[in-house]
């Protein structure tokens, strides 16, 4: 698999392109706030970027999406709850083919209703659910301590060990990690109850 992963903007958002090299067929995940050098980046490598998956419809993982679709032709993919305009409405267990590529989903609320991973060639891209070394607020509007824990607990953390983890900010010590890694190392992965989540999430 074709696989660029750019930081972009002040938030320090992750966008990237994957691509199947035998159609060179490419995908988008979360353009941010300008993806054009995800554009830059697939057009030199000779890719067609048909789709733009969102993790979640948060303005700075989203706020590109209408330019890069007008230019590209690229279809829009976000979860049904999901509040942005859609080409492809993404329900969990969906599988979605980038050429051959074969993309996942997996529906992850807690950060947002809406939230998703997306699982494609050994990779995880984790959006806002899980970062390297932390998670995803929980505070905000539409966000949910449980369903977060549920999410983390219950798909997160059953994943394959060796996934590449994806995240959706650089917040961690490093780019990229593994499921493995995060099961590990990760604070916010370490077994709890419920209750005891919760009583973690909400301590300053």
């Amino acid at each position: 698999m074709f696989f660029e992963q750019h930081v972009i903007g002040a938030m320090q958002n992750f966008g990237y392109v994957i691509g199947d090299p035998a159609t060179k067929v490419a995908a988008v995940v979360d353009p941010s706030f300008d993806a054009r050098i995800l554009q830059k980046v697939a057009g030199e490598n000779g890719y067609a970027i048909g789709f733009i998956f969102d993790t979640h419809h948060h303005p700075d993982h989203v706020f590109d999406n209408e330019r890069l679709a007008n230019e590209t032709g690229a279809k829009v993919a976000a979860h049904r709850l999901s509040n942005v305009r859609k080409d492809l409405v993404l329900e969990d267990g969906m599988v979605v083919k980038v050429g051959q590529l074969k993309v996942k989903v997996v529906h992850t609320p807690g950060h947002s209703p809406d939230s998703c991973c997306y699982l494609v060639a050994g990779h995880a891209f984790t959006g806002d659910c899980l970062f390297v070394g932390d998670c995803g607020r929980v505070d905000l509007p539409g966000s949910s301590v449980e369903q977060m824990y549920d999410s983390l607990f219950n798909k997160v953390r059953k994943m394959e060990d060796d996934l590449v983890v994806c995240p959706g900010h650089h917040y961690g010590k490093s780019r990229t990690s593994t499921i493995g890694e995060e099961k590990r190392t990760n604070y916010t992965l370490q077994p709890r109850t419920l209750d005891e989540f919760i009583r973690f999430m909400r301590t300053p």
